[in-house]
């Protein structure tokens, strides 16, 4: 199992732990997280929008232009650091990621 670091404004920080090839929204929202998912993880939502530590944006795989997109519509959409859990499928050398869940407008 892979370690997640959330920060729940509204909550506090935890950890969880995250199976490999696991979409990170799965995991938050399994976890109690006040994670959505309301589409089901194609992107088309922005109820699973967390912001990623700076450190660990540019570990990630790039945001694909749907995500992107899906983002933008978003109020507190951060271009730096605003990325879909639903799109990030956990691997090994993400253990030990940190996230924050963002504001749902």
């Amino acid at each position: 199992m892979l370690r997640v670091t959330v920060n729940d404004p509204a909550s506090g920080t935890s950890e969880i732990e995250v199976g490999e090839d696991t979409p990170l929204m799965y995991a938050l929202r399994d976890s109690g997280m006040p994670v959505e998912g309301t589409c089901g993880g194609y992107a088309s939502c922005g109820t699973c929008h967390v912001y990623i530590s700076p450190e660990w944006m540019e570990k990630l795989t790039p945001r694909e232009d749907v995500e992107v997109e899906m983002l933008d519509l978003l109020d507190t959409y951060d271009p730096a650091r605003s990325r879909l859990s639903c799109q990030i499928v956990m691997k090994p050398e993400w253990d030990g990621l940190e996230v924050e869940l963002a504001p749902q407008t």
